[in-house]
């Protein structure tokens, strides 16, 4: 297998024209987005949409866990901790560099499949969200869990998350609750659901199709629809359609406070609302403060707006002490207690909060 963290290919089909493949090649550490993955995507996604003989991107990941778990925080962590090192502007070219991927994917001119296949969480969200055919499977976990590092769903996540059903999208960046496959396409977060083990078939069949005589979107709708018929016998239940009615219930306050309260009563109970909820117990007070800021406050925006709104948010998370607390109680020391700067709500001074959304 090659050592490179993305490989390149491209397939042939029956007729001449080329489908263009990316796989995030990072098993290890569950395919995590650096800036190198970054760096290398980007130019070749721009040259694939300006060569007339590609006429489709596959993207997908090597090995079963994940597509991509997230971003690589460690690196960003060493960005936030040595400040006078070599690496104290790599956290601010990250997040510019990945929400500028994040947008190319969004507005590429032709179509995208993501196989979406195992763990999508945080930067792996922000890049299958933008592609034009999202396939989830039986074995697809999808989440925004940002809540527990001291960070806030990103990645334009202001954007697709406010376009779910109902306050779904609220109720996923305030618990980072996961989601299956059926819950993604319940809540707009997907488009086709596969089962994993007709991946080869479906990839066989795209390259036997005539590409030259077809719009490109038809022909990758035609195939993936095609394989989702057959897998209807693989799909479980939805959750988050489940307990729709609930979720609105308690997602249904004109404050924060008043919100955290109702999603917090159903952390007691039993099945996978409680389970969902559970997480705010140790939440950063200051990352759900963010959450529902930056929600309510781009409702309205387009794609662009949010992505420019989430690179000044990150760059304050970068600077004020919160994120790399987070990450080191997570992943550095491993402690499992984080120091949040607020132990509540209650005790949080607006002023806090204003200082991360303004310029």
């Amino acid at each position: 297998m090659s050592d490179h963290p993305i490989i390149f290919e491209e397939w042939k089909t029956g007729d001449g024209a080329l489908i263009a493949v990316a796989r995030l090649n990072m098993p290890k550490t569950l395919n995590s987005l650096s800036l190198e993955m970054i760096r290398l995507l980007t130019p070749q996604l721009k040259r694939w949409a300006e060569d007339p003989a590609i006429q489709a991107v596959w993207l997908e990941a090597e090995g079963d866990k994940a597509f991509c778990a997230g971003g690589d925080i460690v690196a960003l962590y060493r960005s936030m901790t040595e400040p006078q090192g070599a690496n104290a502007s790599e956290g601010e070219a990250f997040f510019t560099e990945e929400y500028e991927l994040d947008y190319l994917i969004h507005v590429f001119p032709k179509p995208i499949v993501c196989w979406g296949h195992g763990i999508v969480m945080g930067g792996g969200m922000g890049i299958m969200q933008g592609a034009s055919h999202r396939v989830v499977t039986e074995g697809s976990k999808l989440a925004m869990p940002e809540i527990t590092i001291g960070l806030y769903p990103d990645v334009a996540a202001g954007w697709f998350l406010n376009r779910t059903p109902g306050r779904t999208g609220l109720f996923l960046g305030l618990t980072g609750a996961r989601l299956n496959g059926p819950d993604a396409l319940f809540t707009g977060l997907a488009d086709r659901f596969i089962r994993h083990d007709l991946k080869a078939d479906v990839i066989a069949e795209l390259c036997k199709r005539n590409w030259q005589e077809d719009e490109g979107h038809a022909v990758v709708g035609s195939v993936l629809r095609q394989f989702e018929r057959q897998s209807t016998d693989a799909i479980p239940k939805s959750p988050v359609r489940t307990h729709f009615d609930e979720i609105n219930r308690v997602t249904d306050a004109d404050s924060l406070e008043a919100t955290v309260s109702q999603l917090s009563e159903l952390a007691g109970g039993e099945g996978w609302v409680a389970k969902a909820t559970r997480s705010l117990a140790g939440a950063s007070p200051t990352s759900l403060a963010l959450v529902w800021r930056h929600l309510h406050g781009c409702k309205h925006d387009s794609l662009k707006q949010v992505l420019d709104k989430e690179l000044v948010l990150s760059k304050k998370c970068l600077s004020k002490g919160e994120f790399a607390e987070g990450i080191r109680a997570l992943l550095i020391d491993k402690d499992q207690q984080p120091r949040w700067r607020y132990a509540s709500l209650a005790e949080m001074e607006s002023a806090w909060i204003d200082g991360f959304f303004n310029q």
